[in-house]
């Protein structure tokens, strides 16, 4: 079940808080992050960051069919302070952007997103849902980089399965290959399923975990922790349980539709 908005929004600001309290006590920002391997910890701190600062701009701005150009000039030229009281000081402010325009809009203010034609809406609340799965996978990787990663919080979890199925996978585009499904069964309870075809790629919450399993080509099971992760690609499939064909992840991945 999607979290209630103020939820959404205490959560960006919990995740954000641990996410600067854990840059802060890096010994190097510029070691690499293992699970983000292009990034040092100040780059990741600067995409976190500019990401708030960019999608409070884009809330901000309401209904458009493109984020404003302003924000997109900005975020392209984007320098956070090297300082380390400085830098966190920049993400606190940062985060507060964001929360402060979710909050002026609401959770039904319409706006431009990246996802058009998925199973989310073009709104402030799916921006704030999508912004607390974001903030939580980038604290996870700051933990990774020292050696003390964390699973995703218990509330954040479970929610972030069916944030990434409807939002990252569901589409409109023809799926290229023969029609299938992917199971994910959490261990705590939920369960979902996406289904792809000609139609596109949708989601939905099944009722139990036993319903039409021979449909599914493959099936996961973990923790919704480790099922978001593996979904965000941080880490690899022999970290849980996969029935069927583990081979479908790999067209899933690769799978670029066009809208």
């Amino acid at each position: 079940m999607t979290l209630e908005f103020s939820d959404l929004l205490r959560l960006i600001d919990e995740r954000s808080i641990a996410f600067r309290d854990t840059v802060a006590s890096a010994p190097d920002l510029d070691a690499r992050v293992p699970t983000c391997p292009e990034w040092t910890l100040f780059d990741l701190a600067q995409h976190l960051g500019g990401g708030d600062r960019f999608w409070a701009a884009i809330v901000t701005a309401g209904p458009a069919d493109g984020p404003p150009a302003k924000a997109v000039a900005e975020r392209a030229a984007l320098t956070a302070p090297r300082e380390r009281e400085a830098l966190s000081a920049w993400l606190a402010e940062s985060t507060e952007m964001l929360l402060g325009a979710l909050r002026e809009a609401g959770p039904a203010e319409g706006c431009w997103t990246w996802w058009s034609a998925s199973q989310s809406p073009r709104n402030s609340g799916a921006v704030a849902r999508h912004r607390v799965q974001e903030t939580a996978v980038h604290t996870y990787d700051v933990q990774v980089s020292l050696g003390a990663a964390k699973p995703l919080p218990d509330e954040v979890a479970p929610d972030g399965v069916d944030e990434f199925l409807s939002t990252c996978c569901a589409t409109t585009a023809a799926w290229p290959h023969r029609p299938t499904a992917f199971d994910f069964h959490a261990t705590e309870g939920p369960s979902w399923r996406l289904t792809v075809d000609g139609d596109g790629a949708r989601s939905r919450r099944l009722a139990a975990t036993g319903e039409d399993p021979d449909t599914a080509g493959v099936s996961v099971r973990a923790t919704a922790s480790d099922l978001i992760l593996f979904l965000y690609d941080r880490i690899p499939a022999d970290s849980l349980r996969i029935d069927g064909d583990a081979a479908l992840f790999d067209l899933l991945r690769a799978w670029e539709p066009e809208e």
